[in-house]
């Protein structure tokens, strides 16, 4: 049940439209989701703390980010309605989580078109969020120190500093941030990435791609987030995928060497977002890489 005074301050930003029907979607990291109708049988969606976070405003950067993705004029994220300090109210994108059994151009051609955009720095222009944390996003021009010190390293240190992974993981993972030198491309193209292109965050309705959510965007390799939509393994990633991708844009010959690599970092976020159990998973990436 949403409490009242949050409807009518919803009601209020949306210039005292009254909101007929109401529901809570999710409600994690401290952020209530809602999915609002109103009187003019218009739906939105809703993000509100209703655990206030006072280091990190996962909200205000979400806000950033589809600010940033609406004056690139991409049609497939979610219109910014109304927002402020406390509130940020969206367009909904109609879906039914209806998937494809197959990598169709539609979805494709979505992830080209972000991937395709370039700068020539590794990083963004504000911190930005996954999960509700906080990604570290200074520039740099060195993909790897980017990768080991703002993502691999930032997250691997999060887990341990409350309760340390088993010595044999921690120290495998120690030795590879310190020979990163041997894994990972130097020099990759810097490409924009959605950031958190997981399942629950690429919308479909009757198996056509409609849209993505919840960007926690910024510059970098793009195979990074290829080896992310692979390691979830959804059924619209299919067996070919990495052919119909590369054919766009060039997967390097090396790339399921490290792909695992890269992988890890999806791996610790989830043992530090959400269970301890994916401690499992990173044990079998670890496996993978022979270091």
């Amino acid at each position: 049940m949403i409490e009242q005074s949050i409807i009518l301050e919803i009601e209020k930003l949306l210039d005292n439209k009254k909101i007929i029907d109401s529901k809570l979607l999710s409600d994690s990291f401290g952020i209530n989701c809602l999915k609002i109708v109103t009187s003019d049988s218009k739906e939105f969606i809703v993000k509100y703390y209703y655990n206030n976070n006072d280091e990190f405003n996962a909200i205000k950067s979400e806000t950033d980010n589809l600010i940033f993705f609406n004056k690139q004029k991409f049609n497939y994220f979610p219109n910014i309605i109304k927002y402020n300090d406390k509130f940020l109210i969206m367009s909904f994108i109609n879906n039914n989580n209806d998937q494809p059994k197959q990598t169709n151009n539609d979805f494709l051609n979505a992830i080209i078109s972000i991937h395709s955009i370039k700068s020539e720095d590794y990083g963004f222009g504000f911190d930005t969020q996954i999960g509700g944390l906080k990604q570290i996003n200074s520039k740099s021009k060195n993909w790897k120190e980017f990768y080991t010190v703002k993502r691999l390293y930032y997250i691997f240190d999060l887990v341990n500093k409350n309760k340390p992974m088993d010595k044999a993981i921690n120290n495998k993972i120690d030795l590879l941030i310190n020979k990163i030198d041997n894994f990972i491309p130097s020099n990759p193209r810097s490409s924009l990435l959605h950031g958190d292109l997981w399942e629950g965050n690429i919308l479909f309705k009757n198996k056509k791609f409609v849209g993505l959510i919840d960007p926690g965007s910024f510059y970098g390799h793009n195979e990074l987030e290829v080896s992310y939509l692979r390691w979830f393994n959804p059924k619209f990633i299919d067996e070919n995928f990495l052919d119909k991708y590369s054919d766009r844009i060039k997967i390097d010959k090396y790339y399921l060497e490290y792909e695992p690599i890269y992988q890890l970092y999806y791996s610790l976020l989830n043992v530090y977002l959400w269970d301890r159990s994916y401690i499992d998973d990173v044990r079998k990436l670890l496996e993978k890489i022979k270091i």
